[in-house]
């Protein structure tokens, strides 16, 4: 049967039944990562036993998502401009700077969403609120003076569960459109023996990054149809106390979102989760090297390791996610 289509008055509902305005305290600017203790970071330390370090980022380069042809081009989002500032061919030309130093520098120009990154607790607001009850007038040209990025830069370090929902189901990924249930996580975690904890960073593949490098386009992958998170995954996410939630795909939630016709709602499960359950985001995680490596040796839980770029003000920022088995 098909999901019934949201209304606001479903987002209404959902934001006072999932709401931890307070929870920290009023003055709290980083949600759910407060649900990791220092004891999870040491007990996550004990996962690692191969000594092996996986990376789930995409290179970031002129290569990436960004710009390829969609039905919903993003505003403001490139891939990397990257810029020689000096260069090898400068030396042995001779052309060097006043101190006569020969070496290399160089600059990037990129939005901080552009790919493997966090959404920030900045990034979405319900209505004219951002989390915690903060007016949304506090991110301003200037930045974010609430919720900013780098009020992270200590967390996202600590127990990594991967659920690698098509295996578990069968299948080589999910179908664009796929909308994730709370049974399909649950039962990803049963079929591969794994639990998910407080304060755990949970990173979800679905495959369609997998079936985008494969077809070798990002046609449509940013803003497109894509397979996603139920919205009634809320739910889930609030009852396993999760610190971030991270996928493969460009938005985590299910597109086409599941909205009623003429309700004007794009991305509801961001309107709930960033801004009301005040849980950062994961997106655009390259997963298919944790997947192999998880799919051999059968251990799905590892040391995460994914901080944030302390920008000030910043409401998202690039990162290079290790898991560390």
């Amino acid at each position: 049967m098909p999901a019934r289509k949201l209304t606001r008055q479903d987002l209404r509902d959902a934001a006072e039944k999932y709401k931890n305005w307070g929870k920290w305290g009023p003055d709290d600017e980083i949600g759910t990562l407060n649900y990791t203790q220092p004891e999870d970071i040491v007990a996550a330390a004990q996962l690692v036993k191969k000594g092996k370090v996986i990376s789930l980022a995409l290179n970031f380069d002129n290569n990436g998502p960004q710009g390829a042809k969609t039905k919903y081009p993003v505003l403001g989002r490139i891939n990397p401009l990257h810029v020689m500032l000096r260069t090898g061919t400068d030396a042995y030309s001779g052309v060097l700077d006043k101190r006569g130093i020969r070496a290399a520098d160089d600059m990037v120009v990129m939005p901080l969403q552009c790919g493997t990154q966090w959404d920030g607790l900045g990034h979405v607001f319900y209505e004219n609120y951002m989390w915690n009850g903060y007016d949304c007038r506090e991110v301003s040209s200037f930045g974010a003076a609430k919720c900013g990025i780098e009020k992270t830069k200590n967390k996202l370090v600590g127990r990594g569960v991967f659920l690698d929902v098509p295996r578990a189901l069968g299948k080589a990924d999910l179908e664009d459109g796929y909308a994730i249930t709370n049974d399909d996580l649950d039962k990803t975690a049963k079929a591969q023996n794994v639990k998910v904890k407080r304060g755990d960073h949970v990173v979800v593949r679905t495959g369609h990054m997998e079936r985008c490098l494969k077809a070798g386009s990002w046609d449509g992958y940013a803003g497109g149809d894509a397979p996603g998170f139920a919205f009634e995954t809320i739910d889930w996410v609030a009852r396993n106390e999760i610190a971030a939630l991270a996928s493969d795909t460009w938005g985590c939630e299910v597109r086409p979102n599941q909205v009623a016709e003429g309700e004007n709602i794009n991305q509801p499960w961001h309107w709930i989760t960033i801004p009301i359950m005040g849980m950062t985001m994961g997106e655009i995680f390259y997963v298919a090297d944790l997947a192999k490596d998880c799919a051999e040796d059968k251990v799905y839980e590892f040391m995460f390791v994914a901080p944030a770029i302390p920008i000030t003000g910043a409401v998202g920022s690039p990162t290079n996610p290790l898991a560390i088995k």
